[in-house]
């Protein structure tokens, strides 16, 4: 259950993780009794795909005695990223259970926590990070925001029950995240869905074409979330990273997937109008870039759709920057015209 690969450049390897469950037992069943079915397990492979190693259980290794205050936990759905200093990311989540009675979790003292796994040594030893805090945070995917005057942050974009998304920054390449914030521009149908984020530089047209003058001009100027309380601190980074995030766009259901671009992406608020990929009912997505020097700026999403209901099929396009520009200009053009 929930693939999630990630590709270690360095040996060309391909990692698929996953989680393995004990047949007949949901995960529903495990957040009611606090008895964890779940294992972390993954496989690799170093011909892009053509053969696979046998089954790895990291369970042990990697969780440890933690896992009994674990009703269940989850990777992905969807993909890990290899950061510049070439550590391996995979999003995951747990069902924390923080009070019982009898030996039962008690339900407001079980809560969905995001964190990460991650290794540092091309997969040779795998950790797990600190459960983020401050929100209820679920399924979620990361991305690697570069900037210009520190060291790249990681940036988490998490579901939640609370109608809108959830986003937390790490400083440490995901050792720790600061408390989540919520993104009032990114709706959550009821309960909520999954959603695909990834980071992408910007091509010298696209800089020029948004104002700036090439790769040295300067980048876009944003105010980080440091402290607890989610107040803009002074602290201003210039990122040159952009953010593309795929969802479905309705509040009342998993109908319409969109594609949202952040041009700033450490400020919530610079959210733009989404592009419609898919119209009808949709609901999981993974988006993914494909960015070469000398080729032109490719986007692909993987995604649930169909007529009837969210899960009739499986399908993949591929789509450009232009392709959202539209949407990046009827608000204004709206907004001209009222």
């Amino acid at each position: 259950m929930n693939p999630c690969p990630v590709y270690e450049w360095k040996s060309q390897t391909v990692f698929l993780f996953f989680i393995c469950v004990r047949q007949h037992v949901s995960e529903q069943w495990q957040i009611w009794t606090g008895q964890n079915a779940a294992r972390l397990c993954y496989i690799r492979s170093g011909d892009a795909g053509q053969t696979w190693s046998s089954l790895t259980d990291l369970t042990e290794q990697v969780i440890g005695e933690d896992l009994k205050d674990w009703a269940t936990f989850a990777v992905g759905p969807g993909h890990g990223v290899q950061l510049h200093s070439g550590r391996l990311v995979i999003p995951a989540y747990t069902y924390h259970i923080t009070a019982r009675c009898c030996r039962l979790p008690l339900p407001w003292g079980t809560q969905p926590r995001s964190l990460v796994f991650y290794t540092d040594d091309c997969g040779q030893r795998w950790h797990k990070s600190e459960l983020i805090e401050g929100m209820k945070t679920g399924e979620c995917q990361v991305a690697e925001v570069a900037c210009r005057a520190c060291d790249p942050m990681l940036y988490c974009n998490a579901r939640t029950p609370c109608r809108c998304r959830a986003a937390a920054l790490s400083t440490d390449q995901g050792l720790t995240f600061e408390n989540p914030s919520s993104c009032k521009k990114l709706c959550e149908p009821p309960h909520g869905c999954q959603g695909s984020v990834v980071s992408f530089t910007p091509t010298t047209g696209l800089l020029e074409a948004d104002g700036a003058e090439g790769p040295d001009a300067p980048a876009h100027e944003t105010t980080c979330l440091l402290n607890s309380e989610n107040a803009p601190s002074a602290i201003r980074r210039s990122t040159l990273s952009w953010l593309l995030y795929s969802h479905p766009m309705d509040k009342s259901k998993r109908v319409n997937l969109g594609i949202y671009l952040n041009q700033s992406p450490l400020n919530e608020a610079k959210w733009e109008h989404p592009w419609l990929l898919y119209q009808g009912p949709c609901g999981y997505s993974d988006l993914a870039v494909l960015q070469e020097a000398s080729a032109p700026l490719l986007f692909g999403c993987l995604f649930e759709c169909g007529v009837t209901h969210a899960c009739e099929e499986i399908a993949f396009q591929l789509f450009c920057f232009e392709d959202l520009q539209s949407s990046l200009e009827e608000p204004k053009s709206k907004q001209k015209s009222d």
